[in-house]
């Protein structure tokens, strides 16, 4: 967890990151948790592969408030009022890239914008397209 470590002590830069350690969900839990980070985590495969699906899925996620419209400013909105620094850990995010590759585009570029804010970040863990996007491997 090499690369995670360095991200939750500050020696990467926050933002979108390609990640394809195999952890059980539970070891990164604790390891976020254990830094003082909120976790989250996003199990995108038995969803469908569109950006609503998405939307509607990173609700329950992140812990997000009932008001959550399911969009992307409402999306903006949540993220802008998370309590504490928070790590989401997208699983099966493959899906949406291949097939909905504006929707995941407008998605990276949300939280990318959230993340240089600090105390946020995504691990795209997994295979999919390739994204131009960092490692943390």
């Amino acid at each position: 967890m090499s690369g995670l470590a360095a991200l939750l002590a500050g020696n990467v830069k926050p933002g979108v990151h390609h990640w394809h350690a195999a952890f059980d969900v539970d070891d990164v839990r604790h390891a976020v948790e254990t830094a003082g980070w909120r976790f989250a985590h996003l199990d995108a495969w038995p969803l469908g592969t569109t950006r609503a699906d998405t939307l509607q899925a990173l609700g329950p996620a992140l812990g997000l408030p009932d008001h959550y419209g399911g969009n992307l400013d409402a999306l903006w909105d949540c993220l802008r009022d998370l309590d504490g620094p928070t790590v989401l850990l997208w699983d099966g995010w493959g899906p949406l890239a291949r097939e909905d590759k504006p929707g995941f585009a407008k998605l990276v570029r949300l939280f990318r914008d959230r993340a240089a804010q600090g105390g946020f970040d995504v691990l795209l863990r997994g295979e999919g397209p390739e994204t131009g996007l960092p490692s943390l491997d």
